[in-house]
């Protein structure tokens, strides 16, 4: 059974809406959904790259004059982190 949680992020500027959508990915379970909405213009390219470096998925992108959405399919396997 998978859930669907929606994070409302508006008003807020580079980086929080990438440091608490990182945040909120934690305890989610592999197939879950985080809805993530912003209204600051860089979280076009802040969640996109965030979400690549977790090995997560963006189902959809939707951008309006007023907000951008992003939906968020939490990977089965999330991409391991190199050995320092």
């Amino acid at each position: 059974m998978t859930t669907r949680t929606t994070l409302d992020l508006t008003g807020l500027k580079c980086p929080l809406p990438a440091l608490k959508t990182r945040k909120a990915l934690r305890p989610l379970q592999a197939g879950d959904q985080l809805e993530v909405h912003c209204t600051d213009p860089l979280s076009v390219i802040d969640i996109p790259n965030l979400v690549r470096e977790t090995g997560d998925r963006v189902e959809i992108t939707e951008r309006s004059n007023a907000r951008i959405v992003f939906l968020i399919e939490k990977a089965d396997h999330p991409i391991a982190k190199p050995n320092v």
